[in-house]
């Protein structure tokens, strides 16, 4: 055994890779401290526990945070209209800022120098989650086991990970009935590498877990009502050098009700995973695409985001109901921009806490109910209301004059025909 090295809170899954990696940084000398964040996905968190101390691990943090995750970093991602090259919702890059921030949490609560986790070398998490880490606590040191040639040398592919996790005792869960990756959070599950890296492979073998395409024959329908809320406190506060400014009030989610059954959900974290329920039946939200990775390489994933989708429609349409036409051009690019960010890790950089608070004193007049239907993967907006609208229907009739006068479209023609 190496001597020690000190305490390391490595971000722990329970699965091959975190596992493996749990008895190699103990091998490297570290004390390993674990921690499981639970957001949202099906676990035996108990069961994970007692894995992690038998692998070795000193001691191991296990916290939901599930509805810090909705409020403080989904509800944003709302707010903004959030979509990342035109199709992909954000669900796993809005989860690592939340874990990571966490993660540091724990290791300034155990006196750790270090921080590890076990994202690949070629992939998006990395970034996040360690730009997080720097962000909220600059001295922090990352110990990244696939970055380091000690590591990915002795451990070039799946076969000698899984060697040397029979070698130690560490239950396999990888098996040929799943060959490829799959991340689930609240927000979405995604499934990416193995038979996956072929782009032209169909996505007929995995099972959906919020739901399948097609599924279930009746229409479901909800309405959406955004009120009034005070913005939640951002807790890493605690840990940056300079406390982050309180966010502006925030118009969110508030309720959802099943015009079927008559059905309410009204808390945040309620209301959201109601959403994948009802969404997840009729197969709302999954995606196949080839998506351009931050560090440079095109990837496929294939993506279920349920509730995300439904919310994703149903603010914008109220959005563009309530909104002033050159106040929301001017929106939709910062909304692009905070896409980039939050896809690339940027959360807590200055700029994207500035798109945060522009985007948010945007929303203020976006308030109102939207009646929607989901039906066989698809989202149906039927109707819409708002104390806030900007829609004049005396205004816009064909059948009344109201204050307007036709006359007048002559000249605004004439002058914008100059050119």
């Amino acid at each position: 055994m190496a001597q020690s090295k000190g305490t390391v809170v490595l971000a722990y899954s329970g699965g091959l890779d975190t596992s493996c990696i749990l008895v190699w940084l103990k091998e490297q000398g570290y004390n390993v401290v674990a921690y499981l964040a639970n957001i949202g996905q099906k676990e035996d968190f108990e069961a994970a526990r007692k894995k992690a101390l038998a692998l070795g691990a000193k001691k191991v943090y296990i916290e939901d945070i599930s509805r810090e995750f909705v409020e403080e970093f989904i509800w944003p991602a709302v707010q903004a209209n959030a979509l990342y090259e035109d199709r992909y919702l954000l669900g796993t890059a809005l989860a690592r800022p939340c874990i990571a921030r966490k993660l540091v949490e724990i290791a300034q609560r155990e006196g750790a120098q270090y921080v590890a986790h076990g994202a690949t070398g070629k992939g998006n998490d990395q970034v996040r989650f360690e730009l997080t880490c720097y962000a909220l606590c600059p001295k922090i040191k990352v110990v990244a086991p696939w970055r380091l040639p000690e590591f990915y040398q002795r451990f070039p592919g799946r076969r000698e990970l899984m060697d040397y996790a029979k070698k130690h005792g560490i239950p396999v869960p990888v098996t040929p009935q799943t060959p490829w990756s799959m991340d689930e959070n609240l927000m979405h599950i995604s499934y990416e590498a193995g038979i996956l890296e072929n782009p032209k492979v169909i996505d007929h073998g995995h099972p959906a877990k919020h739901g399948s395409h097609g599924a279930g024959g009746v229409s479901c329908i909800c309405s959406l009502i955004g009120n009034f809320t005070a913005g939640p406190s951002v807790c890493a506060g605690r840990l940056r050098r300079r406390p982050a400014p309180p966010p502006p009030p925030a118009r969110v989610p508030v309720k959802v009700t099943n015009a079927g059954d008559g059905a309410t959900r009204s808390s945040a974290l309620e209301l959201f995973v109601y959403l994948n329920d009802i969404a997840g039946k009729h197969g709302v939200g999954r995606i196949d695409i080839v998506e351009n990775r931050f560090v440079g390489m095109k990837s496929r994933g294939i993506y279920e985001t349920p509730a995300g989708t439904i919310l994703y429609h149903a603010h914008l349409d109220i959005e563009a109901f309530t909104m002033d036409r050159e106040v929301r051009k001017i929106k939709q690019g910062l909304s692009l921009k905070f896409s980039e960010l939050v896809y690339n890790g940027f959360w807590h950089s200055p700029e994207c806490e500035f798109l945060r608070e522009c985007i948010g004193r945007s929303q203020e007049p976006v308030v109102g109910t939207v009646r929607l239907s989901v039906f066989k993967g698809q989202v149906y907006i039927l109707g819409r209301e708002s104390p806030r609208s900007l829609y004049n229907e005396e205004l816009v009739s064909m059948n009344v004059q109201g204050d307007y006068e036709p006359a007048d479209a002559t000249g605004f023609i004439n002058i914008n025909s100059l050119r």
